[in-house]
């Protein structure tokens, strides 16, 4: 199983290995601090670099039968998964490079007496690295975006806002057990999730209803420590083939 040692790292650290960029109390502590941050974030980033590579590597050598095994016990174990019992609107993915498929789950959901409303993101047309989140039905067109990976044909009618989304399914590289999560490393949820960090469950008028968050991972995907930053977006629960860790009620 790949580990993650953080020596070396000289920027500020918390009790989980969290890197902060610490705003400077005068010119000159200014000038080391800033320095200390900038090596330890780029020996961050280095560090989930080759993580992520060897991760990816794992879960697209496993077997079309691991693969398929995996589905199935993924749409089990979120059969039973809490947070889903009152969701209206659930948003997964569609898989690309080794992830968890969901394809029997997304059936279940299509197929159940009182179905849920399903979306898949999309790259956002307007605000750069951020996603969108439109409708997925049965006879949904789908095309490919600049990575290759299918999402639904972009329609007004079909945009699903994210503060209607009552659970998003994230596909995950990696995940340990305190539940952070290492992603593609497009920073794409990250930037559109970030108002969930500043945001306590209620319906303001004024912020955007906070969506549970739920990793998907093969059990492969688990690492000892993953090396986080504080814009990292935190889950309230991971599910791979085995097991559901739940962190949220």
């Amino acid at each position: 199983m790949p580990t993650f040692s953080k020596k070396g790292t000289t920027s500020k650290q918390t009790t989980q290995g969290q890197i902060n960029l610490i705003a400077p109390s005068s010119k000159h502590a200014g000038l080391k601090t800033t320095a200390a941050a900038q090596a330890g974030l780029e020996g961050l980033m280095q560090s989930r670099a080759q993580l992520r590579k060897t991760l990816r590597e794992a879960r697209r050598n496993l077997s079309a039968q691991q693969h398929e095994a995996a589905a199935l016990g993924v749409a089990k174990q979120l059969a039973t998964l809490s947070l889903l019992n009152d969701a209206r609107v659930v948003a997964g993915y569609l898989v690309n490079d080794g992830e968890v498929n969901l394809k029997h789950y997304i059936n279940t959901v299509w197929q159940a007496p009182h179905a849920s409303q399903f979306a898949l993101p999309v790259l956002h047309p307007i605000c750069k690295g951020h996603l969108l989140f439109l409708s997925y039905a049965p006879d949904t067109k789908l095309v490919k975006n600049k990575y290759s990976i299918e999402e639904p044909e972009l329609s007004c009618a079909n945009v699903v806002p994210v503060s209607q989304c009552n659970v998003i399914l994230m596909p995950l590289v990696g995940f340990d057990l305190a539940g952070n999560r290492l992603g593609m490393g497009g920073g794409y949820y990250d930037r559109t999730l970030s108002f969930t960090q500043h945001h306590s469950n209620t319906n303001s008028p004024i912020c955007p209803r906070k969506p549970k968050l739920v990793g998907i991972a093969h059990d492969i995907q688990q690492v000892d420590t993953l090396p986080i930053a504080s814009w990292d977006v935190p889950l309230d629960a991971i599910v791979t083939p085995t097991r559901t860790l739940q962190f949220t009620k």
